[in-house]
C-alpha cells in the first residue's frame, strides 16, 4: 500500500516556475515507477512525466519536454516535478501516481490505467 500526497501547487505567472512534490508513505516506495498527470477542467487526465524506480529513466509528454523535469529522492520517499517557463495552458490539477512494485527500468507509463495508486492532486494556475 502506498499513499501519495502532492504539494507545491499554487498561482504563477506565465514564464514563472513551480516545483511540485509528491510525498509517499510506505517502505516500498523505491520499488515503484512514478508518474505525474494533469487534468484541466472539462478535459481528460493527461500524462505529463514518468520516472523509473531508480530515477535513471524518464519520459515526458511533448508539452513538457524542455520545460519540466521529473526527479525523485528515494531516501525521502518523494518525487518532484520542476516546472519552468509556465504557460496558461499548464493550468490544471496535477496528480502523482505510483506503478508497481517492480524492478524494471522503464519510467512510469503514459497510460493512467497502469497506475495502482494516486494522490489527491494539487492545483496549478498560471496567469497570462
Amino acid at each position: 500500500q502506498v499513499q501519495l500526497v502532492e504539494s507545491g501547487g499554487g498561482l504563477a505567472q506565465a514564464g514563472g516556475s513551480l516545483t511540485l512534490s509528491c510525498a509517499a508513505s510506505g517502505r516500498t516506495f523505491s520499488r515503484y515507477a512514478m508518474g505525474w498527470f494533469r487534468q484541466a477542467p472539462g478535459k481528460e487526465r493527461d500524462f505529463v512525466a514518468g520516472i523509473s524506480w531508480s530515477g535513471s529513466n524518464t519520459d515526458y509528454a511533448d508539452s513538457a519536454k524542455g520545460r519540466f523535469t521529473i526527479s525523485r529522492d528515494n531516501r525521502k520517499n518523494t518525487v518532484y516535478l520542476q516546472m519552468n517557463n509556465l504557460e496558461p495552458e499548464d493550468t490544471a490539477v496535477y496528480y502523482c501516481a505510483a506503478d508497481g512494485p517492480n524492478w524494471g527500468t522503464r519510467p512510469g507509463p503514459q497510460e493512467s490505467q497502469s497506475y495502482d495508486y494516486w494522490g489527491q492532486g494539487t492545483q496549478v494556475t498560471v496567469s497570462s
